[in-house]
């Protein structure tokens, strides 16, 4: 089929959905992952059986070509345990769009240009159509930090939000990576930069003590916004890129 914009999609329907159809205007949020699988067509298979409990609306293959698996207006089965800002368990008001790579486990890689292409036409299409606000589009480690890790740090954000179709900070990165690794002088500061997640729309993980929490959204918060070092840790730099998002 094709959608407006000349985006080709082809169907191929999972039973992996809940009934009854939603609202349109249900629809806040679109997250985006990755497979995770050595094979593009394991990945396909495990979407659409019944017994794998998991499913998404889109998929991209390497070649670029986008499959539907689930029509927009019913839930899929993708962002399991997750939170953002007020919203929780965000199957109910998403759209999940899967983006063949094996992931961190099977050697993750750069997303090919054929992939982003069509993942910006994608967007582009969803976006206008359900309305969703750039600050609504996001990664599965973002919902599901400290469980999940993808769609993960070769993502393409930055690009993204060059063409509208993600939210990025606005710092000059030449100029921000000599704060890169300087400590923070107190706690307090620390404090301040989780505080900032937390308005960003990250959420405590539950069960988790302080350290852990702090360790786990640092790491989500650097796979989305200061992707060329994700090693948990607070310094200035992420400080002045949370504090530029607010």
């Amino acid at each position: 089929m094709y959608l407006k914009m000349g985006l080709k999609v082809a169907t191929s329907y999972s039973h992996n959905f809940n009934l009854p159809k939603r609202l349109k205007k249900r629809i806040k949020f679109i997250i985006i992952h990755y497979t995770g699988m050595k094979k593009e067509s394991d990945a396909i298979k495990r979407l659409q059986d019944p017994r794998s409990k998991v499913s998404s609306h889109y998929l991209i293959k390497n070649s670029g070509e986008i499959i539907n698996l689930i029509p927009d207006l019913y839930e899929a089965w993708h962002a399991g345990v997750s939170s953002w800002k007020h919203f929780k368990y965000l199957n109910k008001d998403s759209i999940g769009i899967e983006v063949t790579n094996p992931g961190h486990q099977y050697g993750y890689r750069n997303f090919s240009s054929k992939q982003i292409f069509s993942l910006k036409k994608l967007l582009s299409f969803l976006i206008k159509k359900y309305k969703i606000k750039k600050k609504c589009i996001l990664g599965h480690s973002d919902i599901s930090p400290g469980r999940k890790k993808d769609p993960g740090e070769k993502f393409p954000w930055k690009l993204l939000a060059r063409n509208k179709l993600a939210f990025w900070h606005n710092l000059n990165e030449k100029k921000i990576k000599k704060f890169r690794n300087e400590n923070l002088l107190m706690n307090f500061e620390q404090n301040i930069f989780l505080k900032n997640l937390n308005k960003i729309g990250y959420n405590n993980i539950k069960g988790f003590n302080y350290i852990k929490n702090s360790k786990y959204l640092t790491m989500a918060f650097q796979r989305r916004f200061r992707q060329n070092l994700v090693n948990g840790k607070i310094d200035k730099e992420c400080l002045l890129i949370s504090k530029n998002l607010l």
